[in-house]
């Protein structure tokens, strides 16, 4: 297993494995530990099945289902993320972390490309703790005791942005109003670095501050979260699969190919309540 970087900061691709193989525990654990690393591993040329991609992410944990997503498939934990040409919105377009509206937020997302356009549709990722790292010391003193309120109304509930694809089926929408709270810097369960866990589609306001008070301080963690300074970039070939850790990065999946065709394979890992 060979491992080169994507960025100065995170993220590496993975030379040497073949996912579709029956990977030995040593392996397996080798990669956990790229994973805490790097936030963001990306394997090319790989010729993966639902099956041998579910059985790929099991090695991580149980496998999730989107609580407002229809799977089309076999399979309810394997979402096909599918862009048509005339999709003028397209899923996972925006910064943000995957279901920080649940009690317990997905561990991590592992995507397949099973079919991509020739240009375009790259998928941006963020460094929350590097964007935590890279505060004052007063400002981290501050943030870590405050519990931000995460919900899905935004984006899943009635005419939410999530809800626009003509691709994609959701479901659910009126569940979509439940409120969770989560701290506003998580503790990486495995490494115990801590990292910014708020997110623009799923956060809507810090608990204990008034309104405009809220509405400033996460205007400013939104833009310093996402700085170009913590991101990395990841362009898409068929039989490319990405695994992101859901607990230190956000990402963006960009639109930037209308009038083409983009389809994603998509499996979830389930993960831990944010401490």
């Amino acid at each position: 297993m060979e491992l080169a970087p994507l960025s100065g900061i995170f993220g590496a691709e993975v030379d040497g494995v073949d996912l579709s193989d029956e990977l030995t525990d040593t392996t397996i654990a080798e990669l956990r530990a790229a994973f805490n690393k790097h936030h963001v591993l990306v394997f090319r040329d790989q010729e993966l099945s639902p099956e041998a991609q579910m059985a790929f992410g099991r090695r991580f944990g149980e496998l999730d289902t989107h609580p407002f997503v229809h799977a089309v498939g076999e399979y309810e934990e394997v979402l096909d993320i599918v862009t048509e040409p005339d999709d003028t919105v397209n899923f996972g377009g925006g910064w943000h972390s995957d279901l920080t509206f649940l009690e317990e937020p997905d561990l991590g997302s592992i995507l397949y490309a099973v079919d991509v356009p020739a240009a375009g549709g790259d998928t941006l990722f963020a460094d929350q703790q590097a964007a935590y790292d890279a505060l004052s010391p007063t400002m981290q003193s501050m943030l870590d005791g405050l519990t931000a309120v995460h919900s899905a109304r935004r984006q899943y509930g009635e005419g939410g942005l999530s809800t626009k694809s003509k691709a994609m089926q959701t479901h659910g929408t009126d569940a979509a109003a439940t409120s969770i709270e989560h701290p506003v810097v998580r503790t990486h369960p495995e490494t115990g670095r801590k990292g910014l866990f708020v997110n623009r589609a799923f956060t809507e306001r810090i608990r204990g501050l008034r309104q405009n008070e809220s509405a400033a301080l996460l205007e400013f963690l939104y833009d310093h979260a996402t700085n170009e300074t913590f991101t990395c970039r990841v362009k898409w070939q068929p039989g490319t699969l990405t695994m992101w850790d859901n607990r230190a990065v956000q990402h963006f999946a960009l639109h930037d190919y209308a009038g083409k065709r983009r389809h994603m394979r998509r499996i979830t890992v389930k993960g831990d309540r944010p401490s």
